[in-house]
């Protein structure tokens, strides 16, 4: 069965590959859906978790935050609390930025899931590839109702946003936590 999901997945990865070389150009995608998980009891604080970090690209590190100010907005227009940005889940979505030209999934290209990257924070998820800028890839969540709901969720109360850049592509990962 695990064999079969694979098999189905690469060629679903090949048959995305095919088409785009076919067209000549990417066109900025979302991931199928967002993800997200139930709060447990017990969570180490995401200051005590150490992780692989961001870098440091100013003009990716100045997109993400960007990105987080343009959340922020959206939430505190409907009457919500601004998320407040976490490294713990910045690096986390570092990660998982990483893993997106591989596989562009909520699944890791090992096959677990996307919270497994740091399941003590991560809650929350929204990908996005192939977007160049903070506005263009929150317009983009914001008008797909499983991201959007990820954004508006008035549970979360922390965020981080990472992209990593591969050959000009931007690849985003946005992470929610409580």
């Amino acid at each position: 069965m695990k064999k079969m999901r694979k098999i189905a997945a690469l060629t679903l990865i090949a048959s995305m590959l095919v088409f785009t070389a076919g067209c000549g150009a990417k066109a900025p995608a979302l991931d199928a859906g967002s993800a997200s998980r139930a709060f447990v009891e017990g969570v180490i604080p995401d200051e005590s978790v150490p992780l692989a970090a961001n870098p440091g690209d100013p003009v990716l590190l100045a997109a993400a935050s960007e990105a987080l100010d343009l959340v922020n907005a959206q939430r505190t227009a409907a009457g919500l609390a601004p998320l407040s940005w976490s490294n713990g889940l910045a690096a986390a979505a570092y990660v998982r930025a990483t893993e997106l030209p591989s596989l562009f999934s909520h699944t890791r290209p090992d096959g677990s899931d996307w919270y497994t990257v740091n399941e003590t924070i991560m809650y929350g998820e929204n990908l996005a590839e192939f977007y160049d800028s903070p506005d263009s890839v929150v317009s983009a969540w914001m008008n797909s109702p499983t991201h959007r709901e990820n954004i508006m969720d008035g549970s979360f109360q922390t965020c981080g946003i990472s992209i990593y850049a591969d050959g000009g592509d931007w690849y985003w990962a946005q992470e929610f936590g409580y």
